[in-house]
């Protein structure tokens, strides 16, 4: 149920994404204390994207996950933000990570839902 949705106007290379999806898939099951095998990750590169007026590189992160308390997600926040400067040379003040707590019984998998 965790999951993570990345875009950024770095262009990334295929063996480099998945060694990126799979270091936050690690990282984002670790920080929600869920299980690998629930979590999901995507990442796009995006040329047409401008943060401040400025093409310099950027990401934008969405974060969900069942239960997602405030301390998790500034935790995440940290985690997220370190991984992206070290694996795609991302600023920190050019990241913006929007979190959701979403409700078990609005999270579907497997023909039901979590809750």
């Amino acid at each position: 149920m965790p999951l993570i949705k990345l875009r950024s106007n770095v262009s990334i290379a295929d063996d480099k994404t998945t060694q990126l999806m799979s270091e936050l898939s690690q990282m984002l099951a670790s920080e929600t204390g869920k299980p690998e095998q629930y979590v999901m990750i995507e990442v796009k590169g995006d040329r047409n994207m401008l943060f401040g007026g400025s093409p310099k590189p950027l990401a934008y992160v969405e974060c969900k996950s069942i239960g997602l308390s405030a301390a998790q997600a500034k935790s995440l926040s940290l985690s997220i933000s370190q991984l992206l400067k070290t694996q795609l040379a991302i600023s920190a003040d050019r990241i913006y990570i929007e979190f959701s707590n979403a409700p078990a019984e609005f999270w579907g998998w497997n023909g039901s839902t979590f809750g």
